[in-house]
């Protein structure tokens, strides 16, 4: 945490991250374990093997969770969660957990639709994806298309109505999910009805004044090792698809309505209000919603902050209207 000076558009500006931190979040933040920022090839190993070993949360025994091998897509899962005494054909919320494209697992997802699936009645599908550096780009985004794809194509068994299910997902997740809403469009097999993207990580160049801020969670160190981890020497060149970093996507038109949180101090935020404007311009239906005071992760990290429950209830609220 502290300054970084940054230049853009000729302007130099001094932002003191510290200084415009949400108070309640400085002395949770100074408890949190894990040094993201020291990310590399190297310590890649031992940060898996920390988050790995963080206490599972308590679920409830309300909804059923079951694990579903994806046929012909080289091992990719899903997990399907389900309200217990559910019936009848349910929307979907399809969900790729995030981790900077290195780091995370589906098990992440379980807290959310434990909540997500009583509260708003749904099915949630949370998708396995191989990681980054061992599988980089287009593997991920396959696996989530594979995984996308057999959703539909068993969404009778599952008890899933075809015509609402939307995809979601957080950070590097957010990132997958919107470049899997453009290649969806651009393929034209699978309709999804909405798109949820929570402080997604949509630009490999890091050329905005906020991916310069030292966010106290996933600094610029970070951000670098995970691009560079999914992109290869390609990362901030010329030829990098529009399906591995979407905010390089010039033509938003006919992308499902969206919704994007952000912390207002997140290394991401200028890159996703971007990518907002962009796609009201485009004549995509899109809610922005900007947390003050609130760096990356912090509704997942920091659950207790009154500011994370705030947002809690914005996207459920949207939710809850998108599912009907």
């Amino acid at each position: 945490m502290g300054r970084r000076r940054v230049c853009n558009n000729a302007r130099v500006t001094d932002v003191d991250v510290q200084a415009l931190l949400d108070p309640a979040a400085v002395e949770a933040l100074a408890k949190f374990p894990i040094d993201l920022g020291s990310l590399s090839d190297e310590t890649l190993p031992s940060i898996r093997a920390a988050m790995a070993s963080v206490p599972k949360p308590e679920l409830s025994d309300a909804v059923t969770r079951t694990d579903h091998e994806v046929p012909r897509s080289g091992g990719v899962k899903v997990r399907v969660h389900r309200p217990k005494d559910a019936t009848g054909e349910l929307p979907c919320v399809y969900w790729m957990h995030g981790g900077g494209l290195v780091l995370g697992s589906y098990e992440g997802d379980d807290l959310r639709f434990d909540r997500w699936c009583q509260r708003l009645n749904c099915v949630g599908v949370s998708v396995e994806y191989r990681l980054a550096p061992e599988t980089p780009y287009p593997g991920p985004l396959d696996d989530c298309y594979a995984g996308l794809r057999w959703v539909h194509d068993n969404a009778a068994t599952l008890g899933i109505d075809r015509s609402r299910i939307g995809i979601g997902g957080a950070s590097a997740g957010a990132c997958l999910a919107a470049g899997l809403a453009l290649l969806a469009r651009d393929r034209g097999e699978l309709p999804v009805s909405f798109q949820l993207l929570i402080y997604p990580m949509l630009d490999d160049r890091q050329i905005t004044p906020s991916s310069q801020w030292l966010d106290p969670i996933w600094p610029p160190a970070a951000n670098t090792y995970g691009w560079t981890a999914y992109l290869g020497a390609a990362k901030g060149g010329p030829d990098v698809p529009i399906y591995a970093a979407p905010a390089r996507a010039t033509d938003l038109r006919g992308l499902p309505a969206t919704i994007i949180s952000v912390g207002s101090i997140d290394g991401f935020s200028d890159e996703d209000i971007d990518y907002a404007v962009r796609l009201r311009h485009a004549g995509v239906p899109v809610e922005l919603h900007v947390y003050p005071g609130a760096p990356h992760g912090f509704d997942s990290l920091l659950p207790g902050l009154p500011i994370s429950k705030r947002a809690a209830r914005d996207l459920e609220d949207w939710l809850a209207a998108r599912l009907g």
